[in-house]
């Protein structure tokens, strides 16, 4: 595995358009994508690229200009990204999971000048039409649609491609990428990186485990993406694009000049994912934990019959990926690195952690170059057995879009030097290694979805017989964390478990649904309002069938996914 630098200094110079365009010119002819039974090449890929570049511009976008994107993994998303990067547009990566409130509320503060969405999720659009006004172009991917789905606003994708290709056309480092995440304040706010500062940070992800000198300039990436004699890669993203670790290594794979493979279907389909493995000779799999793990070995162990041994990376983030998938996934894959990275859309990486073989298990991650763990006074933490946050001063974003005070909080400024601290506690175990033990604000991971407690609970307060409503997250071996609900109802409202689950699945996106829901008489508060959370997790956690408690659980939706 190459020793990557932290930063290359004309690498930060780095346009991903620029850069995708040089490896278009070096190798025109090489597959980009496969979805669908269809291949596209580079020169191909390109030249889509081109044309709906165009018509942005024709329809008033330029630098600075917002395109949203409300779709699943597919070669549209992958275009319009690539489009918008062209013009030094900003790409707006909305969650498809999201019904018609939701949506409006991104849309109106991302403000874009275009919209981008298959036809399948027609109903969430013509729903946002009702309270916010859409942008003067709406393109319309062509898609399956179930019944009653409406037809949605807007003209096919296909007319935006009828324009003459837009000629390259100059593409800082400076130009945006907005990364929109839930964080802890349940409204999207969005991570705002340059292309340079996120092509810096990229840097181990995409050579780490090719055997390469690093790059030391732009000359450099063209030339070992256009190297016939280096392991092909060819990455299948699992987890959706909207996600920052199926984009980013996405992205990456392009770099080098690689192929990208979409699956067909919108959710998970394990079995599809291991066939495409073993069809398309996939090298690099991008996973989230368990959540995508499980199921993938659950196949493989049932005897598929696909062989996936020609996996050489496979790489998650984010997520909790325990030691015993990784090594039923390595009695199947036994030439792949599994790489565990601690990372967060608002930078990092913070800490890797990497599994070559059984011999590596129990995996610990160890420290990124430019990683510290601080104490609370912002000083760094060194003693075996001590506890602190995760923090890190390479490339890194901005800051959150038009958020100052929450940027100045998770980008402080230490002795002179920018760091980024998302709040990630770990423990100190020695020699690089640190433990995670998980962020200390309330927001619930499950399956890399971020959920807000407060806003679950807004939905089952208003709900009629409702009286008292917590929310929060419980440990689960495949997900994570499960959302779990405390719902006290008035005596005689006939409220179920069930009549929870609809109300906050029609309210807001599936994965946000409670999948335990508590049944109780009484919720303790202190005479401030406030409940004890700790004991609370601890009694719903250590107590199977805790007294007066009814536990349905429901299996989770698939949360990350791709069409």
């Amino acid at each position: 595995m190459a020793d990557v630098p932290s930063s290359s200094r004309d690498l930060d110079r780095a346009n991903y358009a620029a850069v995708w365009d040089a490896v278009a010119r070096a190798v025109p002819d090489r597959v980009a994508v496969r979805a669908d039974g269809a291949a596209v090449t580079y020169a191909q890929f390109e030249q889509t690229a081109a044309r709906l570049a165009a018509t942005f511009v024709a329809h008033g976008l330029g630098v600075d200009s917002t395109v949203a994107i409300f779709m699943y993994n597919r070669v549209e998303y992958l275009t319009t990204l690539y489009a918008a990067y062209k013009i030094g547009a900003i790409p707006v990566n909305i969650n498809f999971r999201y019904q018609g409130a939701e949506l409006a509320d991104l849309l109106e503060m991302s403000r874009p000048s275009a919209l981008v969405y298959p036809a399948g999720l027609a109903a969430a659009v013509v729903d946002a039409a009702d309270c916010v006004t859409l942008p003067g172009l709406v393109l319309v991917v062509p898609d399956p649609v179930p019944p009653g789905v409406p037809t949605g606003p807007g003209v096919p994708f296909a007319t935006a491609l009828d324009a003459d290709p837009l000629p390259a056309q100059p593409c800082g480092p400076e130009h945006k990428i907005f990364m929109f995440t839930g964080g802890t304040t349940g409204r999207p706010k969005a991570v705002v990186w340059t292309h340079g500062n996120l092509f810096d940070s990229q840097q181990f992800s995409i050579y780490g485990s090719l055997p390469v000198d690093p790059p030391t300039s732009l000359d450099d990436v063209t030339r070992i993406a256009a190297r016939d004699d280096l392991p092909a890669t060819v990455c299948l993203p699992l987890p959706p694009m909207m996600h920052a670790t199926a984009l980013f290594n996405v992205m990456n794979a392009m770099v080098l000049g690689g192929t990208v493979v979409f699956l067909p279907a919108a959710r998970l389909d394990p079995g599809a994912a291991v066939r495409a493995i073993a069809e398309h000779g996939v090298t690099r799999l991008v996973v989230a934990g368990n959540a995508i793990v499980g199921p993938l070995v659950d196949v493989l162990d049932a005897g598929a019959g696909a062989d996936v041994s020609g996996l050489t990376t496979v790489l998650s983030s984010g997520m909790v990926w325990s030691d015993g998938l990784k090594r039923r996934l390595l009695a199947h894959a036994p030439h792949a690195t599994l790489v565990d990275i601690i990372g967060s859309s608002e930078g990092g990486p913070f800490a890797y952690g990497v599994v070559r073989g059984p011999q590596d298990l129990p995996c610990h991650p160890r420290l990124a170059p430019g990683a510290v763990v601080l104490a609370p006074d912002r000083t760094p933490v060194e003693e075996v057995g001590q506890t602190g946050v995760l923090a890190y001063r390479g490339a890194m974003p901005l800051g959150y879009h038009d958020d100052p005070e929450r940027t100045a909080e998770t980008y402080p400024v230490i002795d002179g030097v920018r760091h980024v601290v998302p709040g990630d506690w770990v423990r100190v175990l020695g020699d690089g290694y640190v433990e995670m033990l998980g962020r200390g604000s309330g927001v619930v991971n499950t399956g890399g979805e971020k959920v807000y407690p407060a806003e679950v609970e807004k939905v089952l307060l208003a709900m009629p017989g409702v009286v008292d409503a917590v929310v929060l997250g419980l440990p689960d071996p495949r997900w994570g964390e499960v959302v779990t609900a405390v719902v006290v109802a008035a005596p005689g409202a006939g409220v179920t478990a069930q009549d929870v689950q609809d109300e906050v699945g029609r309210r807001l996106a599936g994965y946000k649904k409670p999948r335990r829901v508590h049944l109780v008489d009484e919720v303790q508060r202190s005479p401030s309002g406030k409940v004890d959370m700790h004991r609370l997790r601890r009694r719903l956690t250590d107590a199977a069938e805790p007294p007066g408690l009814v536990d349905p659980v429901v299996a989770p939706d698939r949360p990350g996914r791709t069409r």
